[in-house]
């Protein structure tokens, strides 16, 4: 899927300055949460709040018409629920990678999408989770060939793609937004994947930046 995985430009017309590394991970290994990743958690609670980061997402939200304050971006909402929740190994990693660069984080199962994965401005009638809601005409999605996969940009993903125990390929979403560089997001990439490579020593991992700067 990782060459196939496309940002509208709709939605670069909205945010010139957002980029996507896209990070798919073959040959994962998951479990329960462990001392390991308790660890990682633990260090990314610790951080320093990074408040410029996550008020760029809070625009960008506004600008499709969503109340930040109500629908959070993802990486807002994590940082509110310190210290980190235990969810799974690989959950963990990612999550701790998101807090600590103040970055949101999409991490899927590789193997429940149909299609490639593509971020659109939505025209309302896409097939959504009846959790989640329909998503509203002009909203931020992304969305594979059956429906959306994740609402209101990285606000919340469905339950049909999520990363679970028994997930064995995996992909990740980094969603960048100034003031966050590039190289400090391919260094995210970089850290997710030695968490991933220390889970998982066998797994085969690749990346793909997605950006409307030239």
């Amino acid at each position: 899927m990782l060459d196939d995985i496309w940002v509208d430009e709709s939605v670069f017309a909205l945010r010139p300055d957002f980029a996507v590394l896209v990070v798919t991970a073959h040959g994962l290994r998951n479990g329960p949460t462990d001392d390991r990743s308790r660890a990682w958690l633990a260090d990314a609670s610790a951080q320093e709040p990074q408040p410029g980061k996550i008020d760029a997402w809070k625009d960008a939200y506004r600008a499709f018409g969503a109340k930040p304050q109500r629908t959070r971006p993802s990486v807002d909402a994590l940082t509110r629920r310190l210290p980190l929740p235990e969810i799974n190994q690989v959950v963990d990693a990612y999550n701790s990678i998101s807090v600590k660069h103040a970055l949101p984080i999409g991490g899927e199962d590789l193997d429940c999408y149909v299609g490639p994965a593509r971020l659109v401005r939505a025209d309302g009638e896409e097939k959504s989770e009846e959790a989640l809601g329909q998503p509203e005409p002009g909203e931020v999605i992304w969305r594979d060939d059956v429906g959306v996969t994740c609402r209101r940009w990285n606000w919340r993903q469905v339950a049909r793609t999520r990363l679970t125990e028994q997930t064995t390929n995996a992909i990740f979403l980094l969603e960048r937004l100034e003031p966050m560089s590039l190289e400090e997001l391919k260094e995210a990439g970089e850290e997710l994947a030695d968490l991933l490579s220390e889970l998982s020593p066998e797994v085969r991992i690749a990346t793909r930046l997605v950006s409307g700067r030239k």
